[in-house]
């Protein structure tokens, strides 16, 4: 059984009473949303209780596909290897505001929402990201033609366009509900790597200013609808400084976890680079979150194919460190990619190169999968 070995130390010094619970009293977080659901209070309770245990480990789409295989109920490759499924699982709603019936992997939204009905009766938590289109090209969202967030803030021509598109997110949102009829709490990861050019949203493409009153008017309005079962994730790319990091922060009242992305590439085999950056990049976002109150996490991570036998505890073990986060999230399965003539995938699967190394790294105190959950909670 994994152990909370940080509390069995702290209660050496100051009494056996000491719990996780008390830590959390102890801090000074609290939603921004102040209409919050009590689910989601309690979630984001629970999160700061686990980071005194470990973190979470999470994948993108666990639940739908793998290597090799399609929407089989049940499935995970992460369980076929461990015999347990991630704590976390990733989601997007891209093609949600076009009415598609899939999203923009593939994934139907009847099933994802399926999915995560079924990950949170069995305790595990869901976050969703949304690679939604340009609003003012109507290209996806990799089209950085600058302004276009200008375009759909309040006065904007594409305003009254984007509003629309919040609300059939507001409609996806509440639509996600449990056994006993409540909304389920969500990990809400909006306009994310914005640090980074890529994205419409991104750093270049609009102002500082203009970010911030986008990511103000998205939770306003969706709360509005009265969307009250989101925790919002601040996410960003590379950054070099608090001031860097900061620079689009829509404020305290507005987010609730804060984040980065980071993967490791091929001119990095030995993930040196990766581990000085994801470490470089911890140690500015723990001053930054001990200050606000805020919970931090590394939203997106992963090494393409995971070629290293000995990522797991190697690379990403030594990456994360001591740093108390919420969660790590590795990217999707999706297998053989006809176009890029390769594989594309971030966890292992039953016969991958790493597997015996997840296995390590599965066992070990700090990772926390679904089954763990409940037992760190106790």
């Amino acid at each position: 059984m994994k152990k909370n070995i940080l509390t069995l130390i702290i209660s050496v010094f100051i009494g056996t009473s000491c719990t996780a619970k008390d830590i959390f009293t102890n801090t000074n977080l609290s939603l921004s949303d102040q209409k919050a659901t009590p689910e989601t209070v309690s979630l984001y309770k629970k999160l700061n209780q686990l980071t005194q245990k470990g973190y979470l480990f999470g994948h993108q789409d666990d639940l739908a596909y793998g290597v090799n295989w399609k929407y089989e109920n049940g499935r995970s490759d992460v369980k076929e290897v461990t015999g347990d499924y991630p704590a976390v699982y990733g989601w997007d709603i891209a093609g949600l505001e076009k009415d598609d019936a899939k999203n923009i992997d593939g994934v139907p939204f009847d099933k994802m929402k399926q999915y995560i009905q079924e990950a949170n009766e069995r305790g595990g938590i869901s976050t969703i990201s949304w690679h939604f289109d340009n609003p003012a090209t109507g290209k996806n969202a990799w089209d950085n033609t600058p302004n276009a967030v200008k375009t759909i803030l309040p006065g904007g021509e594409n305003h009254t366009k984007f509003t629309s598109w919040l609300d059939k997110a507001a409609t996806f949102f509440l639509s996600l509900k449990d056994k006993k009829g409540k909304n389920i709490p969500i990990l809400f990861r909006p306009y994310h790597e914005l640090t980074g050019g890529w994205f419409w949203w991104g750093k270049g493409n609009c102002t500082p200013e203009e970010f911030k009153s986008l990511w103000k008017f998205t939770v306003e309005y969706l709360q509005k609808k009265g969307v009250h079962n989101l925790i919002y994730v601040y996410n960003t790319g590379s950054f070099s400084s608090e001031a860097d990091f900061l620079s689009n922060y829509p404020g305290d009242n507005y987010a609730d976890i804060i984040s980065f992305d980071s993967y490791q590439n091929n001119n990095d085999k030995n993930g040196e680079k990766f581990i000085t950056e994801v470490q470089n990049q911890f140690k500015i976002l723990n001053e930054i979150a001990q200050k606000k109150h805020k919970l931090m996490a590394l939203a997106e991570a992963g090494y393409e194919a995971v070629p290293d036998p000995k990522w797991w505890t190697g690379t990403l073990t030594k990456a994360i460190g001591d740093y108390k986060i919420s969660y790590v999230l590795l990217w999707r399965n999706h297998g053989w990619q006809e176009k890029e003539q390769k594989m594309h995938y971030y966890a292992p699967f039953s016969g991958q190169v790493s597997e015996k190394d997840f296995v390590d790294f599965y066992n070990l105190d700090r990772t926390l999968f679904e089954k763990d959950i409940k037992k760190a909670l106790k």
